[in-house]
């Protein structure tokens, strides 16, 4: 299935614009928040043209149906994805749809929890340069990509400005509150192997992912977006292999289409090609089929 790609929703919505992010744009809704995910993506800091079509269905999509799947783990923001409940507020629902969460507003926790299943990306370079992830000693001789003997948490004081920070678990219990850093490593830690496990059976490796946590009424909730291409590094498992650049399963294309071109990295680059764009959508198109079994 392939749709118009929608940019930004600010004409399909009629309430107050409360956050525009990359992707997502959040809209006050009273006690609840409207999200929606938009079909815009990312690369190197820079939002790309065009947009991307089906990117934000399957995005949001993937968020409802892992955020089902974990319920019984830890309770989260959503209220509902049904469109139709919107009434007056959504001026096009066949453009939305699929595409809407409906959440309960919590009070987000600025540090992005991640967790670590295999050695790479950002975590590899930090090994490199001292043997350590965000100060976790780690054996020496691990090779790029391999799988660590137990998920480590790598937690990023979050900046809304720039790039998030890494930084070691003593950082963020100074941060947050000794207990509740421990509260929140315990449930990214269940969640990973939750998740790792149910990829595995699917032909997947869960190399890493991030999570972020809000409070509401003093207790913590899972929110924003969860086990997405978006904010989870999935590798086929025939894909597999040591010391190399994996091509994963998300906008891989994308990024080494973008490497490979004359661009520098400090201006806005030029649109990309539509063989480029196709590509992409048919990934974001094919995680959702392989993780739940269905097509959009």
């Amino acid at each position: 299935m392939t749709s118009t790609a929608v940019s930004t929703a600010v004409e399909l919505v009629n309430a107050p614009l409360l956050y525009k992010g990359k992707v997502r744009e959040l809209y006050d809704l009273g006690d609840e928040v409207l999200i929606v995910v938009t079909d815009r993506i990312s690369a190197f800091d820079y939002v790309l043209d065009p947009a991307v079509p089906d990117k934000g269905n399957v995005l949001n999509r993937l968020s409802a149906f892992w955020f089902g799947q974990t319920n019984d783990l830890i309770e989260n923001h959503v209220v509902h994805i049904d469109v139709d409940k919107l009434g007056d507020i959504a001026k096009d629902r066949e453009a939305l749809r699929n595409r809407i969460m409906v959440v309960r507003k919590a009070e987000r926790i600025d540090i992005e929890c991640v967790v670590r299943g295999c050695i790479t990306g950002g975590g590899w370079r930090q090994y490199q340069e001292t043997g350590q992830v965000n100060g976790i000693e780690l054996p020496k001789g691990l090779r790029k990509n391999a799988v660590l003997a137990e998920p480590i948490f790598t937690p990023a004081a979050k900046n809304d400005v720039g790039h998030d920070e890494d930084i070691p678990f003593e950082r963020m219990q100074e941060l947050i509150g000794a207990e509740l850093a421990l509260e929140l490593k315990e449930k990214s830690l269940k969640l990973f192997a939750f998740a790792r496990a149910y990829c595995e059976e699917r032909g997947i490796i869960l190399a890493d992912c991030k999570f972020e946590f809000g409070l509401l009424d003093g207790k913590v909730i899972l929110i924003d977006e969860i086990f997405t291409p978006d904010a989870s590094r999935f590798w086929a498992k025939d894909k597999y292999a040591l010391d190399i650049e994996i091509d994963s399963m998300d906008k891989e294309p994308v990024r080494a289409y973008l490497a490979a071109s004359s661009w520098d990295k400090n201006s806005t680059p030029d649109p990309l090609p539509p063989e480029v764009v196709e590509e992409t959508s048919r990934r974001y198109l094919d995680i959702y089929h392989r993780l739940t079994g269905k097509s959009l």
